[in-house]
């Protein structure tokens, strides 16, 4: 790479040379940075192809750019950006600033799956460089803008995976700040230095806190009100030494320069195809870019750079809203610059009297009323060698503003007013010394005129004291006073097909969606049954965008249920940026969610319970058959190959569900649920003598297990399952922690293994053993989560608790029952309504009645001794049946038999002949009725 030769910068470079010999006691390194420099600012400027260099959302680069189009009015505007980001320029007068253009991915190939989705932003405000380049060149007719920097594929192809991109200036997360989520940002001129040493270095001489801060005072309001040339020049000389002194990162440098030589390719190949002249051209790019030492691929060279083709990743693009605090969080810059550089760039329009570029029809624009400077158009480029601007500029001193009372002091006030509305103790005092501190922190700080920043100290160092009475601190009220935090809106016309179809269903609520913060929304679906439609896209809505967007305040939506009237509170307008995303993956939010579902019930690692949740969802909100039996058969395919009982109980909550929808809404079964039912049985047969005794198994997932087999026997067996293979489990289950033995001896009782007698004599005999008493708390979870599969022994817990608290002494009783409490709570809170019941029914309901009231258990009851069957007599059986002939008839009706009594007379002699010859059948009657 040749250095071009000593011509307009000599002064410069001698006098750089003089400093670099009497700082580092002779040439060296330093000299060839300097030199460097200097050379770097020569070539950009001889550049046949004017080169604009900017920084992303500085004012003084938004007014010079301006100025120069209005003086040069280019025929051909190159910017940096992402070149597959074009078609959606136009669509910005559509929208408020500030908004974002975004590329989108969901389904990405060729990149590794763990990055998805890829998103990538550029952030658009009204004081950016960009905007009025942008809007130059599409209010103005002959004017073709070209974005020539990589497209967002290639943004992946180059740089490491996705992440969200913040500098030690950054501000705390919030609603806002996250507007970008997880995107990569781009954005035009990243003038920050990469050397870190030089940061810290610039940042302590200048008596600032933050990069935000120094580039505000020593390049924003030197370059406010400076000419072209000058402007220029200190911005190439300021992105070369960043350059320079950054680290020598050699991935990072490939980087860059790859960018440049694919920018100067694109560059080259317009200029081919449409011979248009590199003097009627304005190249728009980073002052980092501008100073680019690839100078053979300027207009006159001759090399190529070979750009890579894209990966098979379908790109999705629009326009989301986006915010001050959004960009400063991404990007790295301090809580509210950029807000401080949109009331800076106010003044300089106000100051100047430059006319900026706004795009015909932009919402929340407003034209300044104030006189306008006629623009004097420029003499052809040759005619104007480029001029030494930087030597006297580097050797002027700072031009200090003077001090401007009037707005010090309405500041001072202002905030004051501010500081009392959200509770501060603040007065006019107050006001005063905010006024004089901020006098004295810029004297401090070698500055006559206060900035933002100096103010912003002053004030909270004066009003904010010890604490913070409100929600918002002083900072923060300071940021709100300098103009908030404003936030884009994409307009209606903007939004992509879903975002529209959207706001068209949602018409009849009246309502206005676009509209920032919480609607309520009233449903009365019975008087209006239209407003049904609405009610579905809003259970959609709240199934696919993130938790606030659609809020159900009253109303429910369950399998075969129904609701009459629902309530809402609905944010779309907060949360456009998610509707927006919606858009990226369908047309249509039912085409979204059917994905969605898809995607859930398919992934690698998902569970039987998520699979079930999809198909309940798909019957929910879709209401498709189709997709409910498709990913019911996958669930099938998922409950074969667990190995774990982890999801066993949302497993059987929403089998239950799904069980009893189809039983009342379906003439049959469906396939896939009969397959599942005996599948499950099966598979939670093999599990449950391993799920007793693992450690990672919760009583809860085995409890569950249990109501599984109990509660789909009936229909298991039908389907030809066998019930041995249950017996056979809980005889190999051998388990040793107390919780899960009582709920194996629940689960014994329920097969008829074990009698309840015997399983009260067990608790009795726990109760009265003194080593085992500590334990008992545990028995009673076992016994609580034993409810779940056998519901039946509700009396027994009743009865085991009741008898703890009457048996044992309180030095016994108190220490055990914190974890009896803590245990009912953690793993019985959904059983607990059962027991309330049950103890409801056998405690007595008045307190007078509690003395003499004696409990069930242990009540003397009276148990009949059954007869032999020898004394059993023909003639008692004969007087029962011809008192109660119905019974005889309905036994012979189910058993098909025909006929009946012919009369009480007629029946005695032949019930008590059939009574003689089979005696079994009223010894099973007597002991069916006296078994209560």
């Amino acid at each position: 790479m040749s250095t071009p030769p000593d011509g307009t910068f000599t002064a410069l470079r001698g006098q750089l040379q003089d400093a670099a010999t009497a700082f580092a006691d002779g040439p060296g390194a330093l000299e060839g940075i300097l030199r460097g420099i200097v050379d770097d600012v020569e070539r950009a400027v001889r550049e046949p192809l004017e080169i604009f260099p900017v920084c992303h959302h500085s004012p003084a680069s938004a007014l010079a750019m301006a100025r120069r189009l209005r003086e040069k009015q280019p025929k051909v505007v190159y910017l940096e950006l992402c070149e597959d980001m074009a078609p959606l320029l136009t669509e910005l007068r559509n929208c408020r600033l500030p908004v974002a253009v975004q590329a989108f991915a969901s389904e990405i190939e060729g990149f590794p799956a763990d990055w998805a989705p890829l998103s990538v932003v550029a952030p658009v405000t009204e004081a950016s460089a960009e905007y009025q380049a942008i809007a130059y060149a599409l209010d103005t007719p002959g004017v073709d803008l070209v974005l020539v920097d990589r497209s967002s594929d290639h943004v992946f192809q180059w740089e490491t995976p996705p992440a969200a991109d913040t500098g030690p200036d950054a501000p705390p997360a919030d609603e806002e700040s996250a507007l970008h989520g997880d995107a990569v940002g781009v954005e035009i001129g990243d003038l920050r230095p990469r050397f870190a040493e030089l940061e810290e270095h610039l940042l302590r001489h200048g008596r600032v806190r933050h990069w935000s801060e120094w580039w505000h005072q020593y390049v924003e309001l030197p370059l406010g009100g400076s000419d072209h040339d000058t402007y220029r020049q200190v911005m190439l000389l300021i992105g070369s030494l960043f350059r320079r002194l950054a680290p020598g990162d050699q991935r990072r440098v490939r980087i860059d320069e790859d960018r440049e030589r694919y920018m100067w390719t694109r560059m080259r190949e317009h200029l081919a195809a449409t011979g248009t002249d590199p003097a009627d051209c304005l190249y728009v790019c980073g002052a980092f870019h501008a100073a680019s030492r690839v100078a053979e691929f300027g207009v006159g060279g001759s090399d190529t750079f070979a750009i890579s083709a894209p990966t098979p990743t379908k790109w999705r693009h629009g326009l989301i809203p986006s915010s001050h605090a959004a960009i400063e969080a991404q990007f790295g810059l301090a809580a509210g610059s950029v807000s401080i550089a949109a009331t800076e760039w106010a003044k300089n329009l106000k100051r100047t009297g430059v006319r900026p570029y706004r795009l015909e029809g932009q919402a929340g624009t407003k034209k300044s009323s104030g006189p306008r400077k006629a623009a004097v158009p420029a003499l052809p480029a040759a005619a104007l060698p480029p001029a030494d601007r930087l030597t006297g500029f580097l050797q002027r001193p700072p031009v200090l503003d003077p001090l401007d009372e009037a707005e010090l002091l309405g500041w001072s006030v202002e905030i004051v007013r501010a500081a009392r509305r959200g509770g501060y103790l603040a007065s006019t005092a107050d006001a005063i010394a905010v006024f004089e501190t901020s006098i004295l922190l810029a004297g401090m700080r070698d500055r006559v005129r206060p900035t933002p920043y100096d103010f912003q100290d002053a004030a909270v160092t004066c009003i904010e004291k010890e604490a913070v009475p409100g929600r918002r601190d002083v900072a923060r009220l300071v940021e709100i006073m300098m103009g908030g935090d404003r936030i884009g809106q994409v307009g209606y016309d903007a939004l992509p097909p879903l975002a529209r179809d959207v706001h068209d269903r949602l018409a009849p609520l009246d309502l206005k969606l676009q509209q920032r913060g919480v609607q309520r929304a009233l449903l009365d679906i019975a008087g209006r049954p239209e407003l049904e439609r609405c009610s579905d896209v809003l259970w959609m809505l709240r199934r696919l965008l993130p938790h606030g967007a659609a809020r159900p305040i009253m109303g429910d939506r369950r399998l075969g249920e129904r609701a009459i009237q629902e309530s809402w509170d609905l944010a779309l307008g907060t949360h456009q940026r998610a509707l927006i995303e919606l858009g990226y993956e369908g047309v249509s939010i039912e085409q979204v969610l059917e994905q969605r579902l898809r995607r859930a019930a398919y992934a690698p690692r998902a569970t039987t319970a998520q699979v079930l949740e999809a198909v309940e969802d798909a019957i929910l909100h879709l209401r498709s058959r189709r997709l409910a039996d498709e990913l019911g058969t996958r669930a099938l395919e998922v409950l074969a190959g667990e190995r774990s009982v982890d999801g066993a109980p949302e497993v059987l909550r929403r089998v239950r569900r799904l069980l009893a929808y189809y039983r009342t809404g379906e003439p049959v079964l469906p396939p896939w649920i009969e397959s599942f039912v005996k599948t499950g049985y099966a598979h939670y047969c093999t599990l449950l003598p391993t799920a007793f005794t693992d450690e990672d198994a919760t009583v809860r997932q085995v409890a569950a297990m249990l109501g599984f087999l109990f509660s789909m026997e009936g229909l298991a067996l039908s389907l030809g399952c066998d019930r041995t293979q249950l017996e056979l489990a809980l005889a190999q289950s051998h388990p040793q922690e107390p919780s899960r033995t009582a709920l194996l001896w629940a689960a014994q009782t329920h097969l008829g293994t074990l009698s309840r007698a015997d399983l009260r004599a067990r608790c009795e005999e726990l109760l009265g053993n003194p080593l085992v008493v500590p334990a008992y708390p545990r028995y009673l979870s076992g016994f609580v989560h034993a409810l779940e599969p056998v519901p039946g022994l509700a009396d027994l817990v009743v009865e085991a608790v009741s008898n703890a608290f009457a048996r044992l002494p309180d030095p016994v009783l108190l220490p055990w029952l914190p974890t009896l409490i803590t245990s009912l709570r953690a793993g019985g809170a959904e059983l607990a309504p059962l027991l309330i019941r049950e103890a409801g029914r056998v405690f007595p309901a008045r307190l007078a009645e509690l003395d003499s009231w004696v409990p069930p258990w242990r009540a003397p009851q009276e148990i009949p001794a059954l007869r032999p069957r020898q004394a059993i007599g023909a003639p008692q059986g004969v007087a029962l049946l011809a008192a109660h002939p119905a019974t005889c008839d309905a036994l012979a009706e189910l058993l098909g038999c025909a006929g009946g009594w012919a009369s009480p007379e007629a029946a005695a002699p032949r019930g008590a002949e059939l009574l003689a010859g089979h005696p079994e059948t009223a010894t099973a009657l007597e002991a069916l009725l006296t078994a209560g």
